[in-house]
């Protein structure tokens, strides 16, 4: 996702007018990632973050994170799906829900300067597995040189 802000759409947290998909249809259009945060604006509603049973059910005694101040925000912060519903009675069944997947990290590739030595011990006999060697253009032409000398 192009920014770290999002906040449901155009209408905000509220009781889809037509299509009861549309906030699962929205997350699934986007990319989250660890470290985004959910924006929440609303009016005389509330944002609940709940287990997945509690969101299949439409209802929480003991929600994760609770706010009903009509603008709140929630931080993504692991990998992972994140399920969130209305906490006004009628609301979730009507649509008012919706599940965030976080994107796992990347392991970002290899760099070339990567400072780890390229061998490894061999745990059985201690041995350890060296990189080929590398020689040397100008050791190599040198040699060819003194070869050819020789056999002159």
């Amino acid at each position: 996702m192009a920014s770290d802000l999002f906040n449901g759409g155009e209408d905000g947290w509220t009781i889809p007018k037509k299509d009861s998909q549309m906030y699962i249809d929205w997350a699934s259009k986007n990319r989250f990632k660890v470290d985004d945060t959910a924006q929440f604006k609303y009016n005389k509603d509330s944002v609940l973050v709940v287990t997945e049973e509690e969101y299949q059910k439409c209802r929480s005694a003991h929600p994760l994170f609770f706010s009903n101040n009509g603008d709140s925000f929630f931080k993504l912060d692991r990998p992972g799906l994140f399920y969130f519903i209305s906490g006004v009675a009628g609301h979730c069944e009507r649509g008012q829900k919706m599940i965030i997947k976080v994107l796992e990290l990347e392991t970002p590739p290899q760099s070339a300067n990567d400072t780890s030595p390229p061998y490894h011990n061999n745990k059985k006999n201690g041995a350890v597995q060296m990189p080929p060697a590398i020689i040397p253009p100008i050791i190599v032409l040198s040699n060819l040189f003194f070869l050819g000398f020789l056999f002159v």
